[in-house]
């Protein structure tokens, strides 16, 4: 062998040795059982936590767009033949009112600008005697 691979060889014994004998022989540990249901509690909690965050986020729409449908329903039952009359003779009135019900039953529509000032009007003369 040549000068160098003689000085690996005897080190690779040396290092092989020195490594076995740091490792241990046997991992003496114990999980209590009050740890280990610690444990296993936190882990069910993290992922029904993301489940249930998924499961809202896929259910938002499909809830607010039953919200609508019923709200237009409940509109046209409300104005009943009325509004049919009014779509016949063209007017546009009839497509405003049907909007401002649906956005008064509908919580998750963006506020239009009469319901904010009918809700300010309303909160200013909460705090007021007469």
């Amino acid at each position: 062998m040549t000068r160098p691979t003689q000085r690996h060889a005897t080190r690779l014994p040396t290092v092989l040795i020195a490594i076995g004998a740091t490792l241990p022989l046997a991992a003496e540990a114990y999980v209590g059982p009050g740890a280990g249901l610690s444990l296993l509690t936190a882990l069910w909690g993290i992922i029904a936590a993301i489940g249930m965050a998924l499961f809202f986020v896929i259910m938002w729409p499909i809830r607010r767009m039953r919200r609508r449908r019923k709200a237009e329903a409940a509109a046209s039952a409300e104005s009943g033949g009325a509004e049919n009359s009014t779509f016949e003779t063209g007017t546009a009135e009839s497509g405003t009112s049907t909007a401002q019900a649906r956005t008064a039953q509908d919580p998750e529509s963006p506020p239009t600008t009469a319901r904010v000032e009918e809700s300010q009007r309303g909160a200013s003369h909460v705090g007021h005697r007469s």
